[in-house]
């Protein structure tokens, strides 16, 4: 048994393609039960950057081909594209994946805080489906613990960049700055949050949000002093903004070609900066032909996104020999996982002997109180305890090393039932 993930990123796919495996958080519950029909546990990480499956594989590889038959499948991607663009991983490689991922690491902005909430929720959604076993419980649990102990330690996330303040900061260099303009944010969740803060430090004059309903655009306009709308008044907006950030979760596009060429009839000498952070996009690529119009993606962010990279190197390798120490305490725990149902069986078969023998032995005696009674349970599961510690203690910490080793504990003690 091992961890197994096969994935896609912005390293190994333009946003072109990402955006077609995407999987929003609200559709989570529906992917992981699609899932389950290629294999009994997994979790499904999707966020800007990335859509990845973890599950666990025998020596077969039966899982590992079976995840990649659910990408393709239910994500409607032909075979020869999805095998251009995708990775697999297996075993510690795999789990040093997820911990640099946890660490804000392999992200496109090195330490951004959001991805460590996204693989918490990756981790929720899957045991609220009741895909995950021990194993993946595990590595996922303790991939957020390093990614906090990093935060806590380093300063990878010392006034730590984020997609939509690079967004925000690619907008400024391509308008010249932003003081006094006008800004349409679409969307009314934490990216569209912080991007909003950053344009607001920079010294826009007017922030307009929009969002799905009024009452959820409201919540975020009134933080930063701004307007609410609705996505249906959108439209109009538009005729007098100087720059759009699109970052809401959506299934198609909300701005097309004829949306944003209408406007531009109203302002054919005033430029519009549209950058689109949304994974997948919400405005058409094709936006971008439109004269005025300079349209920009989440792919467009990495020369900033490289020089924030240069500047957080030696935290980075400070947050490399945490991940290294870490991965070594998973390790050793994974190897403890083989020998696990050995202890297991062992202890209940002391126990089952315990108390059988206890039970024929208090027969004999005189009737005894509850306090001898209890006395003598305390006893005698004191002396089981005391026998099976060093054998126990023994068989953990020689799990890695001696492969035979369960089985012939196994056979010593007859667990497996054959005698």
């Amino acid at each position: 048994m091992n961890i197994y993930l096969v994935g896609i990123n912005h390293r190994t796919a333009p946003v072109a393609v990402r955006e077609k495996v995407a999987i929003r958080i609200e559709a989570l519950g529906e992917a992981l039960e699609l899932l389950r029909a290629y294999v009994p546990h997994g979790v499904i990480l999707s966020t800007c950057n990335r859509t990845e499956v973890y599950t666990l594989t025998s020596e077969d590889g039966g899982a590992g081909a079976a995840s990649l038959n659910f990408l393709q499948t239910h994500l409607d991607i032909p075979d020869k594209t999805l095998r251009r663009y995708i990775y697999t991983l297996e075993g510690q490689a795999a789990v040093e994946h997820l911990f640099r991922i946890a660490c804000g690491l392999d992200s496109m902005i090195i330490g951004e805080y959001e991805v460590l909430g996204q693989v918490s929720q990756a981790l929720e959604a899957a045991e609220k489906a009741k895909m995950v076993s021990l194993p993946i419980r595990h590595l996922f649990q303790e991939a957020i613990r390093t990614g906090r102990r990093v935060r806590e330690e380093t300063a990878i996330s010392k006034n730590a960049l984020s997609v939509s303040s690079v967004a925000v900061e690619l907008a400024a260099k391509t308008i010249g700055h932003l003081q006094n303009c006008k800004m349409l944010v679409i969307g009314a969740g934490e990216a569209g949050r912080l991007a909003a803060k950053a344009a607001k430090d920079r010294g826009v004059s007017q922030i307009t949000v929009v969002s799905r309903t009024r009452a959820r655009a409201s919540t975020l306009a009134a933080q930063l002093g701004g307007r609410p709308i609705t996505i249906n008044e959108m439209a109009q907006e538009l005729n007098t903004c100087d720059l759009v950030v699109a970052c809401a979760g959506a299934p198609h596009h909300l701005l097309g070609v004829q949306h944003i060429e209408e406007v531009m009839r109203h302002r054919p000498k005033r430029p519009m900066v549209i950058i689109d952070i949304a994974v997948p996009r919400i405005v058409a690529p094709e936006v971008a032909e439109i004269k005025n119009v300079f349209l920009y993606n989440i792919d467009d962010l990495t020369q900033i996104s490289e020089q924030n990279r240069r500047r957080r190197q030696g935290e980075m390798e400070k947050a490399a020999k945490i991940i290294a120490a870490e991965m070594a305490e998973f390790a050793a725990w994974w190897q403890t996982l083989e020998t696990r149902p050995v202890i297991s069986a062992l202890m209940k078969k002391a126990e089952a002997i315990r108390s059988t023998q206890l039970s024929k032995t208090l027969k004999k005696l005189r009737p005894l109180s509850d306090e001898e009674r209890e006395s003598l349970e305390a006893m005698t599961k004191s002396i089981v305890t005391k026998i099976l510690q060093e054998p126990i203690s023994y068989l953990k910490e020689n799990a890695g090393s001696h492969q035979e080793l369960a089985e012939i504990v196994s056979k010593l003690f007859s667990l497996d039932g054959k005698r």
